[in-house]
């Protein structure tokens, strides 16, 4: 079993636990954690769905989010990832929606976010958000470090919700 799928079994059995649901809205992960929730025997139970959220029409019809509504708001940011995760949460009627925005490489974004820039935010009865910067230039393994860290904020909000 590999690290992800380890993370993915864990949040899987605490959602099931629960009796509570989730719904993922990715975007520089390129939908490597709802691979890896996918992963998991019996995620049908616990996980609705997602997206891969990757451009402005992705995130206009997918996720109904106007940026025009929220003034100041752009990608790869904390106040971004806050609407996308509370949106998908929305649109899929879960208990928990975990969101990931960033710049995985070889370059930043055009809002100036160096290669290794993520947001991630999990909305549900836990709300939180945070920035992950990894220094790397090397897309794939961004991408896989974002889908880890989207995985482990979400395993531990489920844990501070008791």
């Amino acid at each position: 079993m590999t690290v992800l799928s380890t993370m993915a079994a864990e949040v899987g059995a605490l959602l099931r636990t629960r009796g509570e649901t989730v719904a993922v809205s990715e975007s520089s992960s390129g939908g490597i954690v709802s691979a890896a929730l996918l992963s998991i025997p019996g995620a049908s139970a616990w996980f609705m769905g997602g997206g891969v959220i990757y451009t402005h029409r992705a995130r206009e019809i997918l996720l109904e989010i106007d940026f025009d509504d929220h003034p100041g708001v752009r990608s790869s940011s904390e106040p971004y990832a806050e609407l996308a995760a509370q949106a998908i949460r929305r649109r899929l009627g879960t208990v928990w929606g975990i969101a990931e925005t960033g710049a995985a490489g070889p370059t930043g974004n055009r809002y100036g976010d160096a290669a290794g820039h993520s947001c991630i935010a999990v909305a549900g009865p836990v709300n939180q958000v945070m920035t992950l910067e990894t220094g790397l230039a090397d897309r794939e393994e961004n991408m896989w470090l974002f889908a880890r860290q989207t995985l482990q904020f979400l395993e531990q909000a489920l844990r501070d919700a008791g």
